[in-house]
């Protein structure tokens, strides 16, 4: 009983029984069934999922951490990418080094601004975004190059039955929560968004902490782009719009804590897939743009007030 209870109380479990109830409710009227609604919701769920566990890891930090580059980062590291592996399967692996790097880079860039000129990191990474986006446009000169047919195949794929985004977005969830819930690095994250002062009297590298979060995140996203933009059949401008409200909805959703210090990886897939699922629904039961945005939000409120109404358990 006291198991079960305990169960109860841990933070991620509403973002899944809401997907649950939002997978039910859609499946029921959608003519793709159960199995397709499924294996769509798995395949554009991992997107948010890769660029959800880094915003996660920055909010971590505390209050006024958030990285607004996400969705310029996503466009760069996969125009660039696409663009230096022009259809040419062999170039796949210099492709995602390229992404990677990418990420790496702007990561890079957000502490710089942060550290360096200390400005507020939800403005320097806002200004970084601009810069970044700059620079995604003058790479991409308005050509939309297609991915190699080989990745293509692999990011619209699947293997055993779940999609091959997927299966790469378990792998990094699994590394994310191995390096929060077992790993030193993860323990210096969460002391620092639980009391910065305290942590660094304590001997924790506050300063090489933070760099590698960021790094970290703008990494995922490179990550996410080059996945993406492979799974769309190309790069285009506006690839990571969504993400940036996205990655923030499902870090809450999930029932991290927005002021920093509490965090879970479980949650971030269970939102994920609440946040597509909820839009599949109302579109199946007609619901018009505003009606949709109106329920969302409603729907999002309610889960984030029984979440927060308990007591935090990891």
């Amino acid at each position: 009983m006291t198991s079960l209870l305990t169960f109860l109380r841990k933070p991620w479990l509403w973002a899944f029984i809401a997907a649950a109830v939002t997978f039910a409710a859609t499946a029921a009227v959608t003519q793709a069934g159960g199995f397709g609604l499924g294996m769509t919701a798995l395949t554009f769920a991992a997107f948010s999922v890769l660029v959800g566990i880094g915003q996660m890891f920055v909010i971590t930090l505390g209050p006024g951490n958030t990285d607004l580059s996400i969705p310029a980062t996503m466009t760069l590291a996969g125009t660039l990418a696409l663009k230096a592996m022009a259809g040419d399967p062999a170039l796949i692996p210099l492709g995602l080094a390229i992404a990677l790097a990418s990420g790496l880079g702007v990561g890079v860039l957000n502490y710089a601004l942060i550290r360096l000129l200390s400005i507020p990191p939800i403005i320097a990474t806002l200004s970084a975004s601009f810069l970044i986006q700059s620079a995604a446009i003058w790479s991409n000169r308005g050509l939309r190059v297609k991915p190699p047919q080989a990745l293509a195949d692999f990011a619209t794929g699947s293997a055993l039955g779940v999609p091959n985004v997927a299966v790469v977005a378990v792998v990094v969830a699994a590394l994310a929560w191995v390096v929060l819930e077992r790993a030193l690095a993860g323990r210096r994250v969460l002391a620092i968004g639980q009391n910065l002062r305290a942590a660094r009297l304590a001997g924790v590298p506050v300063d090489a902490v933070r760099f590698a979060t960021y790094v970290s995140c703008a990494v995922l996203a490179g990550l996410a782009g080059f996945l993406l933009a492979s799974f769309s059949g190309g790069a285009a401008l506006n690839m990571g719009q969504e993400y940036l409200l996205m990655s923030i909805a499902v870090v809450v959703i999930g029932g991290s804590s927005i002021a920093g210090g509490n965090s879970n990886v479980p949650g971030i897939w269970g939102a994920s897939l609440f946040m597509f699922l909820i839009v599949s629904m109302l579109n199946s039961y007609g619901a018009g743009a505003g009606v949709r945005m109106i329920l969302t939000g409603v729907i999002i409120i309610a889960i984030v007030a029984a979440a927060g109404g308990r007591k935090v358990s990891r």
